[in-house]
This record gives structure tokens, C-alpha cells and sequence, in this order.
């Protein structure tokens, strides 16, 4: 398992020397699946395009979590009445 994240780090590296960051950014992906506990082979054969990483800069707890977005034309209600908010209508 280290042979071959040592072999896939150095084709890595001649990639990026290569100034092909497309293959040394998939090469990338395929290390840290396998360091992940990923076979070679499903490394090799899983797609990576979707995966969004994180922005340096903005690393720490809760920065990857989505954010809620309210649906097209949701309006929020309207606020309640400051002169009824404490009263009940049931008598004592």
C-alpha cells in the first residue's frame, strides 16, 4: 500500500512538473482515497470530479456546513404585535 502511494505521489509531482495540474490534481485525489481506506483499484476507478475542497482561509469548525436557502418567492411572516406579546386570553 506505501509502494503505491509512493508511486502515484511521484507520477504526481512529474505532473505537476509537467505544468498538467488536471492529472496531478487527480493523482492527489487518488492518494487520500487510498490513505482513506479506498483498494488501488477503486482509487483508480472513482470519480473525484465532483469533490469540492475546502478555501484556505476559511478552514475551522462549521466553515463546510451549508447554509440554508429559503425557497424563490418565500416571504417571511409578518412580526407579531409588541402589544399583545405576553397577554393570554384566558382570565384568571
Amino acid at each position: 500500500m506505501a509502494d503505491t502511494i509512493e508511486i502515484l505521489r511521484e507520477k504526481m509531482e512529474q505532473a505537476a512538473l509537467a505544468l498538467d495540474f488536471e492529472e496531478a490534481g487527480r493523482l492527489r485525489d487518488q492518494i487520500s482515497l487510498i490513505r482513506g481506506g479506498a483498494s488501488p483499484g477503486e482509487a483508480e476507478r472513482a470519480d473525484t470530479t465532483g469533490l469540492k475542497r475546502q478555501r484556505p482561509g476559511a478552514m475551522g469548525l462549521g466553515t463546510s456546513q451549508q447554509s440554508a436557502k429559503p425557497p424563490p418567492g418565500w416571504k417571511p411572516p409578518p412580526k407579531p404585535d409588541p402589544l399583545t406579546r405576553g397577554r393570554s386570553t384566558r382570565r384568571k
